[in-house]
């Protein structure tokens, strides 16, 4: 028997839905790299990313907010940009949310190595699967308050750290009274010890770490009064997770030479060890799971959900439509989980690399997400061209020049030995969902059920 998707997520569940998603391995673990390619400019280039996603975010909020429907940014492309579109872009959300999960399940496997050296990293994966796998099959309401509770855990060290931070930088709270200052923002090789070209290349890798916030608009159809938690929730959380990251990186690199941060660990763990707080790596390694963890419970949540939109446009199986009595699609968080296997698998095989390897990768199906949310808004704003309460400011300018920010990140995706084969990899990907729609009917499916007089 399948029921409905339930309408039980509260502003407060949606906010730190999408605060846990962004706040995760991108922050704690990936952000050592960001440091290592940009040096203290990488500040400047979370600010561009962040205005960037600000306009992505009000895009979508916009619609969301308009038509709070399951599958959200897959259904607005299907609906405005046509059926293959929103085919695309539902499926390459999908295996986004899948290599997510496995890049948070092998952050699990990092972290939990400094408790267990010992232990091999592959049986931490799996068992972050089975317990996020667990948690997803409970009722929504359930769901969400378990992610209020992991993200704000995380949300508070964040926090605790930017004001110990500042207490060391002015104070000289455990710098034996002495004020460390700002000097070690430009002491070593200036703003920009790598040149404009070290920031820019940080821009995709960048894009990863905020992945993810478009959660908001895959609870949109979950989301108790819509029109008002959605608009809320979208203008909450991006100045949050500005100051989190901006806030928390100007603290780290202020307190502690750049350079010296090991791209391969979490600067986090070197920041508070700095502040003099006992057992700070165990505090910290405790914060950083937990932050995985609640990252981990968003990609099982959306990509579940994901299916469920997918499967009830012909899409997808029909099974994975259904839904048990508490509104969960059971069968698509089994599916979801089953998938996220592969990667304990890649964690048995390589576990030194598949961190770094799927952060690049997963940029690519990132920008073709963010990218459809914007052609779809500019469908949906063109059919709609009366006034919204929730609405894209200095539209059209906004989303030009969104996009053409995005166009520039699949450039330097290209550009970079390191990144290329992300390009290689999402085209692939796309190439393989094409032949498939046509290959399993799916494009015959959708003619058909969008003929006049079709059911």
């Amino acid at each position: 028997m399948s029921h409905d998707l339930q309408r039980r997520l509260t502003p407060r569940h949606i906010t730190f839905m999408a605060l846990g998603m962004c706040i995760g391995a991108g922050l704690f673990l990936g952000s050592g790299s960001t440091i290592k390619l940009a040096g203290p400019a990488v500040l400047f280039a979370y600010v561009i990313c962040g205005a960037m996603i600000f306009i992505i975010m009000r895009a979508l909020g916009e619609m969301a907010a308009h038509e709070p429907i399951a599958g959200s940014f897959s259904a607005y492309a299907h609906k405005y940009l046509g059926p293959f579109a929103g085919y695309l872009t539902g499926w390459n959300y999908w295996i986004l949310m899948m290599g997510v999960g496995i890049v948070e399940s092998t952050a699990v496997g990092i972290y939990m190595k400094a408790w267990f050296p010992d232990s091999p990293q592959w049986i931490w994966a799996f068992a972050s699967v089975a317990m996020i796998g667990g948690l997803n099959l409970l009722a929504v309401k359930v769901y969400g308050e378990l992610e209020f509770w992991f993200s704000l855990i995380k949300v508070l060290t964040v926090v605790a750290m930017i004001a110990g931070g500042f207490a060391m930088i002015w104070l000289g709270w455990g710098n034996g009274g002495t004020p460390t200052g700002l000097s070690n923002l430009w002491m070593h090789g200036g703003w920009f010890p790598h040149g404009v070209s070290g920031m820019v290349l940080a821009l995709p890798v960048l894009v990863f770490s905020f992945g993810g916030i478009e959660t908001i608009g895959m609870a949109a159809a979950e989301a108790a009064q819509p029109e008002r938690t959605i608009p809320r929730a979208v203008n909450s959380v991006i100045w949050r997770i500005l100051i989190f990251y901006i806030g928390s990186l100007f603290v780290i690199m202020a307190i502690y030479p750049w350079n010296q941060l090991d791209a391969n660990s979490s600067p986090f763990v070197t920041t508070f060890a700095r502040l003099g707080i006992p057992r700070a790596a165990g505090l910290i390694n405790f914060v950083v799971i937990t932050a995985a963890l609640s990252s981990f419970n968003s990609t099982t949540f959306s990509g579940s959900r994901m299916l469920h939109s997918l499967a009830g446009k012909g899409q997808a199986p029909v099974a994975m439509g259904r839904t048990s009595m508490h509104g969960v699609p059971v069968r698509g968080v089994l599916v979801t989980m089953v998938f996220l296997l592969f990667g304990v698998l890649m964690n048995y095989l390589v576990p030194g690399r598949i961190f770094g390897m799927m952060m690049s990768i997963l940029a690519f199906n990132t920008v073709w997400t963010w990218g459809m949310v914007l052609v779809a808004h500019w469908s949906f704003r063109r059919r709609h061209a009366e006034p919204l309460g929730f609405r894209l400011r200095v539209w059209p300018l906004s989303s030009v020049l969104c996009l053409a920010f995005l166009a520039f990140v699949w450039v330097m995706l290209g550009w970079s030995p390191e990144t290329r084969v992300a390009l290689y990899v999402g085209v692939a990907w796309i190439a393989l969902l094409t032949v498939a729609y046509y290959a399993f009917g799916i494009e015959r499916r959708m003619r058909q059920a969008a003929a006049p007089g079709a059911a």
